[in-house]
C-alpha cells in the first residue's frame, strides 16, 4: 500500500517517519506550503508534491493531517479528484469518518484513524509511537487491513464507531489536556502557601510519579488512596473549609468519581456522609 499525506506538521511528519522506518511505502507529501512539503519529504527520505493530484495519483491511501477545521476543506477538494476505490484517512480525535460526506459517490473508502498519543515534536515523537494506542473507525472494506497495519508494528489496536469518537476524545482529553489543568492548579495551591513557583513544581513530582506508576501498574481503584478511600470526612470538610469557589467546584466534580471506586475498594465501608458534602 502506498500512502500519501496530505499535511506536513508534526502528526503528518512524525506518523510518515514512522511508517517509512517500517519500511512502509510513503510516496510523500503535499502542503499549503512547498517548503513545509520539502521539509518533511526530506526527513522521511519521500517526495515534496507541488500538486495535491500527483500525490493522489501516485497513493493507494490519502492520509490527511491537517488541523480539525481544515478536513472538511480538504475533502471538498479530494472529491472532485479520481479517488475511486483509494482509502481516505484523517487523524483527528474528536472527528469520525463521516466527515467524509458523499464518499460513497466518489467510490473511495473512508477512516478516521487516532493515535492516543502527545504528538508534541515534529522531529522526535515518532521514536515514542510505538508505544502509542491507535483507534480506527470506517468502512468495513479496509478496516481489518489498516488494523493489522499498526499491529503488525507492536501497536494496540481498538475498533470503535463513529458515533462514539467525541466522548472517546473526551476521555483522552481529561487524563492528558485537563489532567495538565488540574496539576497547575495544585502548584497554585502551594505557591499560595509561600512556595515559589519551582518549589511547588519540584514538590508534585514524586507525588505525581509514583501515583501514576501505581495507576499504571495496578489500576485506578488498586491506586487509590487519601481521605476519601480511608472515610475521612473531617479531612475533607477542613479542605473544603479553605478552597475558593474555583477550587472547591474542581475538588467536589473530581471527589464525586473518587467516591465511586471507593465504594467499588470498599464495599463494606459506608460513604453516605461523605456522598453528602460533596454533592453538587
Amino acid at each position: 500500500m502506498k500512502i500519501g499525506f496530505i499535511g506536513a506538521g508534526k502528526v503528518g511528519v512524525s506518523l510518515g517517519k514512522y511508517l517509512t522506518e517500517r519500511n512502509v511505502h510513503v510516496t510523500g507529501y503535499y502542503s499549503k506550503t512547498l517548503t513545509s512539503s520539502i521539509k518533511a519529504a526530506e526527513f522521511t527520505n519521500t517526495r515534496a508534491y507541488e500538486k495535491v493530484e500527483y500525490l493522489v495519483k501516485d497513493s493507494d491511501a490519502i492520509f490527511l493531517t491537517v488541523p480539525d477545521g481544515m478536513i472538511e476543506k480538504v475533502w471538498g477538494q479530494l472529491k472532485m479528484l479520481p479517488i475511486e476505490n483509494k482509502i481516505i484517512s484523517h487523524f483527528s480525535g474528536s472527528l469520525s469518518s463521516t466527515v467524509f460526506s458523499d464518499i460513497s459517490r466518489s467510490h473511495a473508502f473512508g477512516y478516521s484513524i487516532h493515535p492516543l498519543f502527545a504528538i508534541n515534536d515534529k522531529y522526535h515523537s515518532y521514536k515514542e509511537l510505538s508505544k502509542s494506542f491507535f483507534t480506527i473507525e470506517g468502512h468495513e472494506k479496509y478496516l481489518n487491513h489498516l488494523s493489522r497495519l499498526f499491529e503488525s508494528f507492536g501497536n494496540q489496536v481498538a475498533v470503535i464507531q463513529a458515533e462514539d469518537k467525541i466522548r472517546y476524545h473526551a476521555s483522552a482529553a481529561m487524563v492528558s489536556n485537563l489532567y495538565v489543568g488540574l496539576v497547575s492548579l495544585g502548584e497554585k495551591m502551594l505557591i499560595d502557601c509561600g512556595f515559589t513557583p519551582d518549589n511547588a513544581h519540584q514538590a508534585l513530582i514524586p507525588l505525581i510519579q509514583e501515583n501514576t506508576n501505581n495507576i499504571l501498574s495496578y489500576g485506578p481503584r488498586d491506586a487509590l488512596t487519601g481521605p476519601i478511600e480511608r472515610n475521612d470526612l473531617f479531612t475533607i470538610l477542613n479542605h473544603l473549609r479553605v478552597l475558593d469557589p474555583q477550587e472547591k467546584e474542581v475538588y467536589k466534580a473530581l471527589s464525586r468519581q473518587v467516591l465511586n471506586i471507593a465504594k467499588e475498594k470498599h464495599k463494606d465501608r459506608d460513604f453516605e456522609e461523605i456522598g453528602g458534602v460533596i454533592k453538587e
